[in-house]
């Protein structure tokens, strides 16, 4: 047996995989994201390990997972969420999760003071989704917390230390940073002098393949399991979907529709753009640059509890009877800024061109396009990097929509792959059968694996029509620009 975890933004999932590929079962378990103050979002690590060991006993107690016959382990998790850590290895503090917005003032000034020197090393602008702009508004607003600070480590890193005992990340995750250096492949000196850290603190890196260590008897009696059960690195939640999708090779690609929203492009090296996310591959010497936008279904199921207070399936069988463009009303998915294509954190969210002939029905289509429109929006960084790209995988729950997946077929105007699994907990039982030798290589594990069951077509004439939206979906945007700004300073 194999067993993949992924740490996700609202809970804990597993994967129990059999050898040939078969899932012999799941568990997952949820835990809360904090919200202390506007724009503060944090998770508590202590609850991450409850959360597991309580996922763990139910995949046990139904006979899902046999301890003794597990091979090998692999954990994953959002990127960019840093666990700081004191001399003893104890969490200073909640982490700061992904999507907190507080460091906004600490990444405009790195942007505007040190960009050529933070672009040239991480290929990235600095944003609030990364790590060194976190740290610095830590190291300026609680330097009691900046002056215990004695190793840094990640979501998946915290925890697979916890089962271990191994303080370790893989070269995926320290990129996600922004204190590596992508061209030496080490933490960087300069960059970590920006925040006031001493390169000390950071942990060593590996690769994700590499085995991390076994199962401490403590751990394993904790979680139920066997002492010794080898543990690999692991590697982000997107790499792992990308690979899970089976985009293993230069031109393949995914299109996700979960709690953020991303179009990814495989390619034989870096695309360094300011409004795109561009991580190495877990198959080493590939890439993946993508969009990403910040709202996707989390969107929807922000939609659905304050305003829709139906279930997702009633609510789609209203808007499916709405025809494309929903006369006229557009909704902006810009619920915590928006990145690509605008790094603007003061983006607001916004529903457009409502009339009394609008319907409940109405108003779902529209976020389901909305969120479609800025997939799209975010297409043309790619394309106008040279990247084509003209068929993709769907992933993510939002894919589970058969009427969400039309759309944004609709919208973007390429097919779409439906794959049975493509989850990030099903990619990390995949890689953890690499690493055990159960599979010989990615393509081994992507051929067995990997599994299309549907195929979704754009339609021309509705694609044609979607075209048109989509302009003015763009001169919302423009129009409304400064009055997002005006309302975020009020």
């Amino acid at each position: 047996m194999l067993l993949g975890i992924d740490f996700g933004s609202g809970g804990v999932k597993l994967t129990v995989m059999a050898k040939d590929g078969a899932v012999r079962g799941e568990s997952s378990s949820e835990y809360p994201t904090i919200y202390p103050a506007l724009g503060y979002a944090e998770q508590d690590p202590a609850v991450w390990w409850s959360t597991l060991r309580r996922a763990v006993k139910d995949a046990v107690d139904s006979g899902a997972l046999i301890p003794s016959e597990l091979e090998a382990i692999s954990v994953d998790s959002a990127t960019h969420t840093a666990v700081l850590l004191d001399k003893d290895c104890r969490p200073l503090q909640n982490a700061i999760f992904w999507t907190d917005l507080r460091c906004s003032a600490e990444a405009a000034e790195l942007a505007a003071e040190h960009f050529d020197t933070i672009w040239r090393k991480s290929l990235h602008k600095p944003s609030t989704i990364w790590t060194l702009p976190q740290l610095l508004w830590v190291w300026r607003n609680q330097p009691d917390i900046h002056a215990k600070i004695a190793h840094v480590l990640f979501e998946k890193d915290y925890v697979r230390y916890l089962m271990t005992g191994k303080l370790a990340t893989d070269y995926i995750e320290a990129v996600g940073s922004m204190l590596y250096d992508t061209t030496r492949g080490v933490w960087d000196e300069e960059l970590c002098s920006l925040c006031g850290l001493d390169t000390s603190v950071m942990p060593p890196i590996f690769r994700p393949l590499d085995m991390a260590g076994g199962l401490t008897p403590s751990a394993a009696a904790d979680l139920g399991l066997v002492a010794g059960t080898p543990v690999l690195t692991g590697t982000t939640d997107t790499a792992l979907e990308v690979f899970g999708a089976g985009a293993i090779a230069p031109g393949d690609a995914t299109v996700k529709l979960a709690t953020a929203g991303r179009v990814c492009v495989v390619t034989e090296g870096p695309h360094p753009n300011p409004y795109l996310v561009c991580y190495p591959h877990v198959v080493e010497g590939l890439w993946y640059p993508g969009t990403a936008t910040r709202s996707a279904a989390s969107a929807f199921r922000w939609y659905r509890d304050t305003i829709g207070c139906e279930k997702y399936k009633i609510l789609d069988e209203g808007a499916a009877e709405i025809a494309p463009g929903c006369e006229g009303l557009f909704f902006n998915p810009y619920l915590m800024g928006e990145l690509s294509p605008y790094n603007d954190d003061t983006l607001r969210a916004s529903f457009v061109g409502a009339t009394m002939k609008h319907t409940k029905a109405h108003f779902t289509r529209a976020v389901l396009e909305g969120v479609a429109f800025s997939l799209r929006d975010g297409l043309d960084v790619l394309t106008g990097e040279g990247i084509d790209l003209t068929r993709a995988a769907i992933i993510g729950g939002g894919a589970s929509s058969p009427l969400w997946r039309q759309i944004t077929a609709d919208i973007l105007g390429i097919p779409l792959t439906v794959p049975e699994r493509s989850d990030s907990s099903y990619a990390s039982a995949m890689l953890a059968g690499i690493g055990a030798g159960v599979f010989s290589s990615h393509a081994d594990a992507a051929a067995k694996c990997v599994r299309i069951v549907a195929e979704v077509t754009p339609n021309p004439e509705r694609h044609e029509v979607y075209e048109k939206h989509f302009t003015v979906y763009r001169q919302i945007h423009d129009a409304l620009k400064p009055v997002y700004k005006c309302i975020s300073e009020l």
